[in-house]
């Protein structure tokens, strides 16, 4: 496995990999990698000949008083995995080689308004800027992004399809710990009395997907959900909302594939779940 920091050694191993004739696949991250990176970096490994996982915090994703400074890193352990699960490359730049002086960037409007962006105005425009970086640089046939993110994976395709990229984007589910809580890098923040308590994230979880199916009005089913999570009392909910997948836009009944998402701060972290619901199903 190879490491790599700038963006011309990066590209000058993919080219030589192209000319070959070798599918890439592309696990984008900001390392501290946990079993659902993991998830990730297995499904790529089955469906490509190369895997490449990028390893980069990048600074343009997080708002002012947000936590970039303090997110947490450990590149031994995320190299060390990555060697493990059988990646070929590792692309781990600094921030001042994917932004030197920078003046362009990449947005999308209407689906980034809603759930996160509602109270992170600028993070999907940094999301959207480096994952382009990131596909001009490695050009990969296919990339992985997991379903925890849901808007986020939205956000991707919708920009690959209107930049007309060449790359098939490959949702991955959901990985969570043995009691439910979704596996995120920001768990590490939590106290032991506060991992108890985002609990409260997962139960609301499983009872939106109980009660979905019954047909009531989105109002009740996010009620329903509020209320699991407003008796915990170390969460403050950011939102919980149902929306249509495509568009990220509020609805209100479950009569087309919806999203149905929560973001909730225990203590200080901010923690994200969400599931969907297929009306085919």
């Amino acid at each position: 496995m190879k490491v790599t920091k700038t963006v011309e050694e990066t590209r000058a191993i993919v080219k030589a990999w192209k000319k070959e004739g070798l599918t890439i696949g592309l696990v984008p991250t900001m390392g501290y990698l946990h079993e659902g990176h993991a998830s990730l970096i297995r499904k790529c490994r089955e469906q490509n000949d190369k895997v490449v996982v990028s390893v980069f915090v990048n600074p343009t994703q997080f708002g002012p008083n947000e936590d970039l400074a303090s997110y947490p890193r450990d590149f031994d352990r995320d190299s060390a995995l990555c060697q493990t699960l059988g990646a070929d490359l590792i692309f781990h730049p600094e921030p001042e080689d994917m932004y030197t002086d920078a003046c362009a960037y990449v947005n999308i409007d209407t689906l980034s308004q809603n759930l996160c962006g509602r109270t992170r105005p600028t993070h999907f425009k940094g999301v959207c800027t480096v994952v382009c970086k990131l596909f001009h640089i490695i050009s990969p046939d296919r990339a992985y992004f997991g379903q925890k993110d849901a808007q986020q994976l939205a956000i991707i395709r919708k920009m690959v399809q209107d930049l007309n990229f060449d790359i098939a984007i490959i949702g991955c589910p959901i990985v969570r710990e043995a009691d439910g809580l979704a596996k995120s890098s920001r768990n590490t923040y939590l106290t032991a009395q506060e991992r108890q308590a985002a609990l409260c994230l997962s139960r609301a979880i499983r009872k939106g997907q109980e009660i979905i199916k019954k047909g009531i009005s989105a109002k009740t089913v996010l009620q329903e959900m509020r209320d699991i999570i407003e008796a915990e009392p170390l969460a403050k909910i950011d939102y919980v909302c149902m929306t249509d997948a495509l568009t990220m836009q509020d609805v209100e009944q479950a009569d087309r594939d919806v999203l149905v998402a929560v973001a909730v701060f225990i203590g200080k972290t901010r923690l994200i779940d969400n599931f969907s619901y297929e009306v085919s199903l």
